[in-house]
């Protein structure tokens, strides 16, 4: 849906996503230079919190201003998208750094669940889109139901993480290890778990060991920080901008571009899932470089479905771009960070999200280039 201001079309759908990215890449990439001496623990309370709060404030604006919408009300809601990205940031980098000196399976566990969120998103607008479709003002109604639902959701997450996740007798048994190599993120985490962080490991003079720094990490594993990087890039081009207003009009009308959204997320979610078959996960380093490279040729594959095709090609190619999208994520992220110490895993791992949402800004940058020679 795009919003319309004194004959003015503004593009909601590409300029809330760039509104989100550079706070999100601002917060990220200073919490990544400071992450050794970061706490994990407030870091990702209060990320969750901030995303809580800022589903809250989409309704206070809603209710406060009678869904009158507006410029300012506009404004206003790029504001909380910002905010959104700083959240984001937070809790996403510190998630990855937290799981990365963990087992693999618990990445891809997580980044698995950042696609089933995104269609259970999918899931709800088109629940809300079909309730209230023929009554008055229902696409408000909609939202605001959506809003509200996502305030419990993210509510629900402050408690588990708070209160469950640090006291799991596995989650204990990892930040222990990664304290005992040299960690001084988990200290509160240990603490909230009921145990005192071990001693860390030192030489034989008695000197702690050192970890690896930032730069040294990156370009030890600089295939894979440009793997994740043109995976989002591709991506955040096509995806939700491209999809949302230069797909066309066919049969489906207003529903096209949320079915088109949704069957992206469903694949995305499945694409997640292959690597746990052995067979079918890609390790290599120089395939899944070679395999993210060729995907942009998806560029081409959209332009002219888009131009020529029916929505039946449209609709599967978008089910490739979230199948190749998953897939892909999480060949790399269980791929990279391996061979370190706690320390030197909780580092990689912030500096590989990083380069995603580096990505994703640059792809939703790129996004715009759609426009071009669209009277904008």
């Amino acid at each position: 849906m795009d919003v319309y201001f004194h004959g003015t079309k503004y593009h909601s759908s590409r300029v809330l996503t760039l509104v989100y990215q550079p706070f999100a890449l601002t917060t990220l990439a200073i919490l990544s230079y400071y992450e050794a001496e970061m706490n994990t623990r407030k870091r990702n309370l209060i990320g969750y919190s901030l995303f809580f709060l800022s589903s809250l404030a989409v309704l206070v604006l809603d209710l406060a201003t009678s869904g009158k919408g507006g410029l300012g009300v506009f404004i206003g809601i790029c504001a909380i998208s910002g905010a959104f990205g700083i959240a984001d940031a937070s809790v996403q980098g510190g998630m990855v750094g937290d799981l990365s000196y963990m087992h693999p399976d618990f990445m891809q566990s997580f980044f698995a669940g950042l696609a089933a969120s995104g269609l259970l998103t999918s899931a709800l607008r088109l629940i809300t889109k079909a309730a209230f479709e023929n009554s008055k003002d229902g696409l408000r109604k909609g939202a605001i139901l959506f809003f509200a639902i996502s305030a419990v959701f993210e509510l629900v997450c402050v408690l588990l993480y708070a209160l469950v996740f640090p006291k799991l007798p596995i989650v204990k048994y990892y930040r222990s290890r990664a304290a005992s190599e040299g960690s001084k993120t988990v200290s509160d985490d240990l603490a909230a778990g009921g145990i005192e962080a071990s001693p860390a490991h030192v030489d034989q003079f008695g000197k702690q060991l050192e970890r690896k720094g930032n730069k040294q990490l990156l370009m030890e594993n600089i295939d894979y920080a440009l793997d994740i990087f043109l995976i989002y890039v591709l991506t955040l081009s096509i995806f939700p901008g491209f999809l949302s207003e230069d797909t066309g009009s066919h049969s489906l009308g207003a529903w096209y571009a949320l079915v088109l959204i949704a069957m992206y997320n469903v694949w995305d979610l499945i694409g997640r899932y292959i690597p746990l078959i052995k067979l079918l996960k890609l390790e290599s380093r120089k395939l899944l470089m070679i395999s993210c490279i060729a995907r942009l040729a998806l560029v081409p594959a959209f332009y002219f479905t888009a131009k020529y095709g029916d929505q039946g090609w449209m609709i599967f190619l978008t089910s490739f771009l979230g199948l190749s999208n998953g897939y892909l994520t999480v060949c790399v992220i269980t791929a990279a960070p391996k061979g370190y110490k706690g320390p030197e895993q909780n580092a990689l791992g912030n500096l590989l999200v990083l380069c995603l949402i580096a990505g994703l800004f640059s792809g939703v940058v790129l996004d715009w280039l759609w426009l071009i020679g669209k009277g904008w």
